[in-house]
């Protein structure tokens, strides 16, 4: 430690207590400054900025306990001792309550011990100050990390959705007779989903789910996709393979939800009558139970290869009818409640293209 570089306030009303003390400090390499009052020592630590603050506490005008309250205020990290002739336990446990670091009592007995003193305080003041240097080092280390890594995951993000899109116009240009399908099944999911109050992360997975629900008909023959007529039995089973060929080709895909699972639950019914597992009630994720909603609504709205569209009475017709049946009931009223606030914004979201 570089005493010619340090500093020391001596704030005392005692003169000879300001000598002694300084002329000590001084011939042991430290810059003394001095004040005679508490006023006065307060302007020299303000303009001066000392490195250890002496200070009395019975003084005129502005006392020792005011002192050190203001440098603690100040400057938390200026150690400050006091030097006292009162000898009242109370006095030593304010100081050191107000901010104090060490207390010693007049007379000084060896001024060795102030010395020591003081250097122990400007150690112990330097490692404060090297600590909180080493902490900002690593705070600003974590805040460049952390910046680092939104970026990644921005980026991250927005490949995921050009992934997303892509496979999903993939499949409309598979389908061009239900071109747009999966979108404004999309659009009509995420109004349901908002309606009962999905959080922003889940009605991301019911997003990303319900633009790939019919990713599976790749897989499909063409013919079957654009026949004018009804298909034969045999036919639609190749056609229900769909929902298991889009969790086959979604499984290995490190989505942070349940996508896969999601697209292959999509025409299960809560009765046990959907495809392709039977599932049951519960047995049925969520996303599944709303994504089949706005699938059979989008579905029976728009114009199919076999059949025109159908007005959208025959949709909210079906949902109400089959409401608690196959379909699940909280996601039915969601629907319906949506159909009431303002049927023209069903309307306008299975037009979105």
């Amino acid at each position: 430690m570089d005493k010619k570089k340090l500093s020391v306030l001596c704030i005392d009303d005692e003169e000879m207590i300001r000598f002694t003390v300084g002329d000590y400090l001084e011939d042991s390499g430290y810059t003394v400054l001095m004040a005679e009052n508490g006023k006065t020592g307060l302007e020299i630590f303000r303009e001066k900025k000392p490195d250890v603050v002496l200070v009395d506490l019975m003084m005129p005008e502005v006392n020792g306990f005011e002192v050190v309250s203001a440098v603690k205020q100040e400057s938390p990290q200026t150690p400050i001792i006091v030097i006292s002739g009162t000898g009242i336990i109370q006095d030593v446990i304010e100081a050191n309550r107000r901010g104090a670091w060490d207390y010693l009592t007049k007379p000084i007995q060896s001024l060795a011990v102030l010395q020591h003193v003081v250097e122990k305080s400007l150690e112990k003041a330097a490692l404060i100050r090297e600590n909180e240097a080493y902490k900002k080092s690593l705070e600003e280390k974590v805040r460049k990390r952390t910046l680092a890594l939104e970026k990644i995951n921005t980026q991250l993000r927005e490949i995921l959705w050009e992934t997303v899109n892509a496979l999903s116009v993939m499949t409309d240009k598979r389908d061009p007779y239900t071109s747009g399908h999966q979108k404004r099944v999309s659009v009509l999911a995420l109004a349901i989903a908002a309606e009962m109050g999905f959080s922003e992360d889940r009605m991301e997975a019911i997003k990303v789910a319900s633009l790939l629900h019919d990713i599976g008909k790749i897989y499909v023959p063409a013919e079957f996709l654009s026949k004018p007529t009804r298909l034969e039995p045999e036919e639609m089973q190749v056609i229900r393979k769909h929902s298991f060929m889009g969790y086959d080709i979604l499984i290995n895909i490190a989505f942070p939800w349940p996508i896969a699972e999601i697209v292959y639950q999509h025409h299960e019914r809560i009765d046990g009558s959907g495809y392709p597992r039977g599932l049951k009630g519960d047995d049925i994720l969520l996303e599944a139970k709303i994504i089949a909603i706005a699938d059979v609504v989008e579905a029976m709205s728009s114009h199919r290869p076999y059949r025109p569209s159908l007005d959208i009475g025959y949709a909210i017709s079906e949902i109400e009818s089959k409401k608690g049946k196959i379909y699940c009931p909280d996601c039915a009223d969601a629907f319906l409640r949506i159909i009431c606030k303002d049927i023209n914004k069903i309307k306008t979201l299975l037009k979105t293209s």
